[in-house]
């Protein structure tokens, strides 16, 4: 078997409306997933054991143990569909996407490798059913299978199309001042109020614009520095900018890929420290 390959796609959220918190401690959330041409890389190969590495600029600090979630991954399809159909393979993770970031590394890794799972071994499985399995070990595992821009509602794991919102190809930039947010936190500090649902109307495009995210005020309590990013996005003019997420990784699209280019040139001139990724929408 050659070597095998995959790529955890940077998420964001789009638009992220808490409606509810939940008596089990999770929030009733209306989410817009959308994801970028870029993210973290997978590589695997047929060994005597399973075995992780992970490089890449943010690998400090990160498992290589049972409780990574590319193993646990890798354990649940074995035990839905039998060790004789995955063999024991010799996985590398290089890190691109910052940790903590609002952009679903660790989901997208995840998803990753279920997709190079299902690639070399379990060709039938459909992506549906992929998302179903790897639900438990985190909601937005599930939308990170497909990669693909989709409504989530629930927890973010009830997933549906929104064809009539066509992003495919939108340049897109993402900036990080590199200072971690936990999630469990941000969500805890959730004021409570409901502010509505997402899309209400049929122009997507204008309700994305008039969208928001419930959990950008109690991420920038955390992490002032999204007030930085936030503002030194808009005044390059996209069309959209938001924090992703619960942050810190902040978001602009943009109508043309010079535009784009030229914000990350001078956002990278002007804040060198601040980690950025420049892509397309898939």
């Amino acid at each position: 078997m050659s070597m095998l390959h995959e790529t955890g796609w940077a998420k964001i959220n789009l638009a992220l409306h808490v409606r509810a918190r939940r008596p089990d401690g999770y929030h009733e959330i209306e989410t817009l997933f959308a994801f970028v041409d870029g993210g973290d890389a997978i590589a695997a190969d047929e060994a005597d054991a399973d075995g992780l590495t992970i490089d890449g600029e943010f690998a400090e600090g990160l498992s290589v143990g049972a409780d990574n979630l590319v193993l646990r991954v890798l354990t649940l399809m074995r035990e839905r569909y039998g060790s004789a159909r995955i063999p024991p393979l010799s996985i590398a993770l290089t890190k691109h996407l910052p940790v903590a970031a609002g952009i679903g590394g660790g989901s997208a890794d995840a998803a990753a490798m279920a997709r190079l799972v299902r690639g070399a071994f379990l060709p039938e499985v459909s992506d549906d059913t992929l998302a179903r399995l790897v639900v438990p070990l985190g909601a937005d595992i599930a939308a990170c299978v497909a990669s693909a821009t989709c409504l989530g509602v629930g927890v973010g794991e009830e997933l549906s199309p929104v064809p009539k919102l066509r992003l495919s190809g939108t340049p897109v930039l993402l900036v990080n001042p590199r200072e971690p947010v936990a999630t469990g936190p941000v969500f805890a500090a959730w004021d409570g109020v409901d502010r509505g649902p997402l899309f209400t109307g049929a122009d997507l495009r204008a309700q994305l614009f008039a969208a928001r995210n419930d959990l950008q005020r109690p991420a920038i309590a955390q992490c002032p520095a999204i007030v930085d990013v936030l503002t030194e996005l808009g005044a390059f003019r996209p069309w959209l900018a938001r924090m992703s997420g619960s942050g810190a990784t902040c978001f602009a699209l943009f109508d043309a890929p010079a535009e784009r280019d030229a914000a990350a040139a001078a956002m990278s001139a002007r804040h060198p420290g601040w980690w950025q990724m420049a892509g397309l929408l898939r």
